[in-house]
């Protein structure tokens, strides 16, 4: 179930918060059981029988918790516990999201036949099993309350806000809300508000970019440069609003609720460095890389070498996180070969003025080059798509696609790009601190509201970039 369908909106939101806050009003331990069986339920809607991944991993991580916490003063035992847990929840990821594509590879290498059938991936598996691991790492680090009633456990890995598409949420962040959370007027409207934006950038400008960017990637040999320069551009605005929209959604329904999830998204655009773009973009993926993998294998506390290899890890495995395709891999791979030369030539810690603008165009030209890698089906068609960019293909430098397209979306362009940058943030702080903020910014949120309901009724086509990681 999308956030951004009508199903969601009219139907199971105001379920849960009728039960919620009515039904179930004066009982923490209800509300909780409440929230993870709708959690369940949401998850089920799409495939039910993938639920049982879902259980599963709930109950086995919970046992894990329990086995680390009583170990923590064994070392050597708990960190096998830790261990066996790391393969458990990675065998899981495995199998359903890279053991076809180990398959394929093993096929083409050897000639072998090994009839590997197609495994459906479960959606949002990438997200429920990072957050899953990271329980129990939490409680071996002592950076959370060990929970011995696993409907506990349970809400904190299902909880529907972030449970398909992030932010993955720590333990550490919600540990002490999942009992002892508070509600208040100003949580819940604020929320909703926070909500509302999250789906004006998704059903409005997402979708909107999307029918660009798709006519693009769609064109084959008959594109122009100028055209794949726009597909290119409309791509990278898709991804962004998509995927900062679903987080903005997420974090208000989670205000709504008493919960205070992180931020996840910083205006990544606006970064000098490729460094600074992973600062600022997916944070809680990035920093979930950070802290269980890139600080444990020594980080840049070590030799210039070690270090490289660290980011090498890092980098290949975010790819890979990403997809079962050797273009996500690539895709990663040219991150971690950006940011060690930036690490290693300190580059981006460079801060003069007069070189900003340079450091923002080096930046913005590998992320949109980047963006083309990601959506790309494979390496060949990225390399054809931004060799087309640079008109060596033989291709023509303008077209009419081009000339009507860009006529067609060329405010919806320049919204994106204004969007892209805290401009509209610092004006609406200002509004909400004058007389007449308190009157108009109820009415924009309404306004909005109204635009995105009118277009999903209207409007069926409603992709969702993060919807199978």
């Amino acid at each position: 179930m999308l956030f951004s369908s009508t199903t969601f909106i009219y139907l199971f939101l105001p379920i849960v918060l009728f039960f919620y806050y009515v039904i179930f009003r004066k009982s923490r331990l209800l509300q909780n059981i409440f929230l993870l069986f709708a959690s369940l339920f949401f998850y089920a809607w799409g495939e039910p029988k993938f639920v049982l991944i879902m259980i599963a991993s709930i109950f086995i991580n919970w046992l894990f918790g329990l086995l680390v916490s009583k170990s923590r003063e064994n070392k050597t035992r708990s960190k096998l516990i830790i261990a066996v847990d790391v393969i458990f929840n990675l065998a899981i990821l495995y199998v359903f999201k890279y053991l076809t594509f180990t398959g394929s590879i093993i096929d083409r290498l050897f000639s072998t036949d090994l009839s590997i059938p197609d495994i459906a991936l479960p959606i949002g598996i990438s997200f429920f099993t990072f957050q899953a691991m990271s329980y129990v790492i939490d409680v071996y680090r002592q950076k959370g309350e060990v929970q011995t009633n696993i409907l506990y456990v349970g809400l904190y890995i299902s909880f529907f806000p972030q449970l398909i598409a992030g932010p993955i949420v720590r333990y550490e962040t919600v540990a002490d809300e999942i009992k002892n959370r508070k509600e208040t007027a100003d949580d819940f409207f604020n929320g909703f508000a926070r909500f509302i934006v999250g789906l004006a950038k998704k059903v409005l400008l997402a979708n909107s970019f999307a029918l660009v960017a798709d006519a693009a990637f769609g064109s084959g040999d008959e594109l122009s440069a100028a055209f794949a320069w726009l597909g290119a551009i409309a791509y990278t605005m898709q991804i962004f609003f998509d995927f900062s929209g679903y987080s903005d959604m997420a974090i208000g329904l989670g205000m709504m609720f008493g919960f205070h999830f992180l931020e996840n998204f910083n205006y990544p655009y606006m970064s000098t460095s490729i460094s600074e773009f992973w600062r600022r973009w997916h944070i809680s993926l990035g920093s979930w890389f950070r802290d269980y993998l890139y600080f444990p294998l020594g980080g840049s506390r070590v030799s210039k070498g070690r270090n490289v290899f660290n980011l090498f890890a890092v980098w290949s495995l975010t790819g890979l996180w990403h997809g079962a395709n050797f273009t996500f891999i690539a895709w990663g791979l040219m991150y971690f070969v950006l940011i060690a030369m930036e690490k290693l030539t300190g580059f981006d810690k460079k801060q003069s003025k007069g070189l900003m603008p340079i450091k923002w165009l080096y930046t913005i030209l590998f992320v949109v080059l980047g963006w083309v890698l990601f959506r790309a089906d494979s390496i060949s068609d990225a390399f054809t798509y931004i060799k087309s960019m640079f008109a060596l293909n033989s291709n023509a430098i303008c077209d009419g696609m081009f000339t009507g397209y860009l006529k067609q979306n060329a405010v919806l362009l320049i919204i994106g790009i204004v969007l892209s940058t805290p401009i509209i943030k610092k004006l609406g702080e200002k509004l909400k601190s004058s007389k007449i903020g308190s009157f108009v910014v109820p009415l924009v949120l309404i306004a909005l509201f109204v635009l995105c309901v009118s277009s999903l009724v209207g409007n069926s086509y409603n992709p969702f970039i993060y919807f199978n990681f």
